[in-house]
């Protein structure tokens, strides 16, 4: 067992510029902004720390401040599969916080990261009082839709290259993840880890894309140099 603090005995109000990643305050009238960011607890996750994990109740709303975190659930054989990664700008959950029902997936750490988060019940509030914050839950419910139809398409594909793409194209959406930009910091190991690839398989596909002209491989990052053309990349790719 680990000996530092659960990540929520390690929270602690968010600074200024943690403040200016976080999307949605920007869309809040003054009042309700001011509201919301004497609600906001941040805290500093360490790889490995779970953020949500199955069958807890709902009690926040989270997002990614910084860092890298990654979605998944295990099976009866104690399998786990990875939905998706959240990168910084990304705020997910909403589905569960909105029935306030258990969460049926993990959440977890993938590198030390700053979750931020807001109580479910001023989650709430702002549904009912802030047409802006409404406006803003609806494109992430509406966007996060079409992202898990294409990936349940593009696994019956079985083609490694498609299922590489399909991430980074995921990663990449400046809609879930406005915080990424151009420039995602992510490794080719957890870029594995999220896909569910071996690092070598991963690394024949990036280079694949690399080649097409689609994303540039750098230090410590990957940089798309064609999301357009990653996208229909993704979609054209057969088995």
């Amino acid at each position: 067992m680990t000996s530092h603090p659960a990540l929520h005995q390690r929270r602690r109000p968010p600074t200024a510029e943690e403040l200016t990643n976080i999307p949605w305050l920007n869309l809040l009238s003054p009042d309700e902004r001011e509201r919301a960011v004497d609600e906001i607890q941040v805290g500093d996750a360490l790889a490995g720390d779970y953020v949500c994990r199955v069958g807890r109740p709902v009690t926040y709303w989270f997002g990614v401040v910084s860092g890298l975190l990654k979605m998944s659930s295990d099976n009866a054989q104690g399998q786990t599969m990875t939905f998706t990664g959240v990168p910084p700008g990304g705020w997910f959950g909403e589905g569960t916080a909105l029935k306030r029902e258990p969460y049926r997936y993990n959440i977890q750490a993938l590198r030390k990261s700053v979750v931020a988060g807001i109580s479910v019940d001023t989650f709430h509030l702002l549904l009912d009082h802030s047409l802006g914050f409404n406006r803003f839950v609806m494109n992430q419910l509406n966007e996060r839709l079409a992202q898990f139809i294409a990936a349940r398409e593009i696994d019956r594909m079985h083609n490694p290259d498609v299922q590489v793409a399909r991430s980074l194209a995921a990663l990449f959406n400046p809609v879930l993840y406005p915080g990424v930009g151009e420039l995602l910091r992510i490794t080719q190991q957890e870029l594995a880890y999220l896909v569910g690839l071996s690092r070598q398989r991963v690394n024949e596909a990036l280079s694949t894309l690399q080649a097409q002209g689609t994303i540039r491989v750098e230090y410590g990052g990957l940089r798309v140099l064609d999301l357009a053309a990653l996208r229909s990349s993704v979609r054209g790719v057969g088995p």
